[in-house]
């Protein structure tokens, strides 16, 4: 259980700094963590059993709101608080059936969220707490760690220790649900493979309603005695990079797009002391790993997961690393490529569906079995991902396979015409390839970029690379791509809004 992980950590590393907090400038040692945990553990058990809503940013708060839910015996659902954190709290209390949301009135405040039934400011609770609890808590946390276990919730790895919602880029989100042993197994397989140890130093400000946050900035850490330097927003580019050169943060993950802005705002050593740099959530272009090796000399190792995988499935690394490849699938993790229209299993380098099975894939959607049955079958969970192996076992994600299109009988990767068209982009510009249907042709590939282009010469560059039927038939100028609040791109919302324009350009 993760819970009682955390207090053997917690006794072994007592007086050591566990989440130096950079948005209230608190410290915290594991001592006083565990101190903290009991007092909200005690008062999360007089709340509703079952589910308990969690809509806090990356901080100290939210780390000790997560560890006093499961330790009540209740089980946390991350709500995101990013994009429609008002629609997202409705959504989660009606989809999980519970009522009580855990959240901030500094957020509520920031964000502009109104009060939804059911939620609870964790200032309220915090200056509720009384002299007696607090000491009760310290006396209890002075206990041997057996003891202390003894009076927390038990329960099975088998449990489900968080519901993370699915980004919903591409349609509704699912309410994922992942055990204590889903959450463990990922981590014990991910930190050999980077030799982390206690002396590590984490910078944490991926949002911990994301999985890729949740498991690799919070669990992982936590449960190996490391040092947290949290942080809650991770747009904040030239705090960030001053953070990491100031407290020698040891790792760094992050999205691309967060990772884009790290490099802009970053001076000449401001990511001396990074032993680790690992991109995740979206395909890290050639060009940012070319930015960050010629302005800093560090190589960032792209990894692949996903949010029903919790999350890691394969991951490049000092050892073993193949630019341009997502690594190598994770200890205890198998990957198998299946060809998507015969379901047989794809050779060497031959695209398919990847499929994944392991300890680390997710126990189901909550109350949603037709999804579950759809994606798990006889313990593969599918993706949706296209992908291949190498004769050396490195895995290469080629693109969703929602984002490929059937034009004139062929397969088109959607992804590749977006690697190809960013390689002739100018600097600081970007692009997202999308489909539009066409009522005659079945499909139309639309690129959206944020520079206005030659196209007549973008279109004969990029015919150099790719066929006839995979370039783009109309380009859109945008100021920005809209993203998730993770940092991914938001395809869903980029495709409405082509749409959109696309008809009111044709009703003019």
């Amino acid at each position: 259980m993760l819970h009682l992980q955390f207090i053997d950590i917690a006794k072994k590393f007592g007086g050591k700094l566990a989440i130096h907090d950079f948005s209230t400038g608190k410290k915290l040692t594991y001592k006083k963590a565990l101190i903290a945990s009991l007092l909200l553990s005690r008062i999360f058990s007089k709340k509703e059993k079952g589910f308990t809503g969690i809509m806090i940013p990356t901080s100290a708060g939210c780390i000790l709101t997560k560890i006093g839910v499961l330790m009540s015996g209740r089980i946390p659902v991350m709500i995101n608080y990013s994009t429609g954190a008002e629609q997202n709290a409705k959504y989660a209390q009606q989809k999980c059936d519970f009522k009580t949301i855990i959240t901030s009135k500094a957020l509520l405040e920031k964000i502009e969220c109104p009060y939804v039934e059911g939620m609870v400011y964790i200032e309220d609770i915090m200056d509720s707490i009384s002299t007696l609890q607090k000491l009760r808590a310290a006396l209890v946390a002075a206990l041997p760690a057996a003891l202390i276990k003894k009076l927390v919730c038990q329960g099975s790895t088998e449990d489900t220790a968080v519901v993370l919602f699915t980004s919903g880029s591409e349609k509704d989100p699912k309410a994922v649900q992942l055990t204590h042993k889903n959450l463990l197994s990922n981590i014990s397989a991910v930190r050999p493979i980077f030799n982390f140890d206690s002396e590590d130093i984490f910078l944490c400000v991926l949002p911990y309603f994301h999985v890729f946050g949740l498991t690799v900035t919070m669990w992982l850490p936590l449960c190996h005695g490391m040092k947290m330097l949290t942080y809650a927003n991770p747009l904040d580019y030239r705090k960030i990079c001053s953070i990491i050169r100031q407290h020698s943060a040891t790792f760094l993950v992050g999205t691309p797009s967060f990772l884009w802005g790290y490099l802009r705002k970053s001076q000449k050593g401001d990511f001396d002391s990074l032993r680790i740099i690992m991109a995740g959530a979206d395909k890290c272009p050639d060009s940012l790993r070319d930015g960050f090796k010629n302005k800093h000399g560090i190589t960032i190792y792209e990894g692949y997961g996903a949010t029903e995988c919790s999350p890691v499935i394969s991951a490049n690394s000092p050892e073993y690393d193949r630019p341009g490849s997502v690594g190598r699938p994770i200890p205890g993790l198998q990957v198998r490529i299946e060809n998507y229209e015969t379901g047989e299993e794809s050779g060497v380098r031959e695209d398919g569906r990847i499929l994944v099975k392991g300890d680390s894939v997710m126990k189901g959607y909550f109350n949603d079995f037709e999804q579950t049955s759809l994606h798990i079958r006889r313990g593969w969970y599918d993706t949706g991902d296209m992908g291949n192996l190498d004769e050396d076992g490195y895995l290469w994600h080629v693109g969703r396979l929602k984002r490929f299109v059937k034009i004139g009988g062929e397969m088109v990767s959607l992804v590749k015409i977006e690697d190809v068209l960013e390689k002739l982009l100018p600097e600081d510009a970007h692009c997202c390839i999308i489909e539009i249907p066409d009522a005659t042709k079945g499909a139309k590939i639309v690129a959206v970029v944020t520079a206005d282009l030659e196209e007549k010469t973008i279109l004969k560059q990029m015919a150099k690379q790719l066929p006839a039927i995979a370039l783009p038939k109309i380009f859109l100028l945008w100021e920005t791509l809209p993203k998730m609040g993770s940092g991914k791109i938001d395809f869903r919302s980029i495709s409405e809004m082509a749409r959109e324009q696309l008809t009111r350009n044709t009703a003019s």
